[in-house]
């Protein structure tokens, strides 16, 4: 990539930010990342976006954020993190759990055998039938309460009642960033969330809303682990002092 095709990318990630974040005009945008010709702007936006300026302030519309590269042991950021932000309000999930601790290294090893115990038995086909609310695929959910209490779901989306050995819980009404993933799925939802904090955040006008961390899986009726996928985590805008 050639240092004026990275400085584009970077100003139109940083742009697709502004016409979320804010109500500002898209030629007031323009003219802040450096553009006097409207029709070059929406040249430049739509070659990194696929979509006009104007569109980019749909809510749901996916974009692409080049975050900017550091120098260190490894070089970070320069590729595309595809994304869209939505607003959702209360969503009830019901499903299985299994409890983890504060030690990362150990959940790591926890949350893939509940996996591999759940795609094995009645229940998995049972929680795929219970979808009917959005979204209506298989979810995993971190769930942080307190120290003690730390469970990892197994979940769908629905207002069906709550069969035996299973168990329910609610997120608030909040804004969630949607990261879009194709491939293995212990490899790169990880992936997903690593650069979510060190490479998405710093840059986006967001700080982490503290709720918890969901991830999409299609309904599968096997052990093939690989296909389409989310990472839902939710945001809040930084507050200007």
């Amino acid at each position: 990539m050639s240092l004026s095709e990275y400085i584009r990318k970077r100003r139109m990630s940083q742009a697709a930010f502004e016409l979320q974040r804010t109500d500002k005009k898209v030629l007031d945008v323009a003219f802040e990342y450096g553009y006097t010709s409207p029709t070059a702007f929406n040249r430049a936006f739509q070659s990194v976006h696929g979509i006009t300026p104007a569109a980019a302030k749909n809510q749901g519309i996916t974009l692409n954020a080049y975050p900017p590269i550091r120098f260190s042991v490894s070089v970070t950021g320069g590729s595309a993190m595809s994304y869209h932000i939505v607003n959702k309000p209360i969503m009830r999930f019901v499903g299985i759990r299994t409890p983890m601790i504060e030690d990362m290294e150990e959940n790591q090893r926890i949350v893939p055998e509940f996996w591999e115990h759940t795609l094995s038995n009645n229940q998995f086909m049972q929680l795929c039938q219970m979808g009917d609310e959005l979204p209506n695929k298989i979810l995993g959910i971190s769930v942080y309460q307190d120290p003690e209490n730390i469970f990892y779901y197994i979940a769908s989306a629905t207002k069906q009642e709550v069969p035996v050995g299973m168990f329910e819980f609610e997120i608030p009404a909040t804004t969630w960033v949607v990261f879009e993933n194709d491939g293995c799925f212990k490899e790169n939802v990880q992936s997903i969330f690593r650069r979510f904090y060190t490479e998405w955040l710093p840059f986006s006008g967001y700080e982490y809303a503290g709720f918890p961390d969901i991830e999409v899986y299609p309904v599968l009726e096997g052990k093939q682990l690989k296909g389409h996928s989310e990472v839902w985590i939710a945001i809040k805008k930084i507050k200007e002092v």
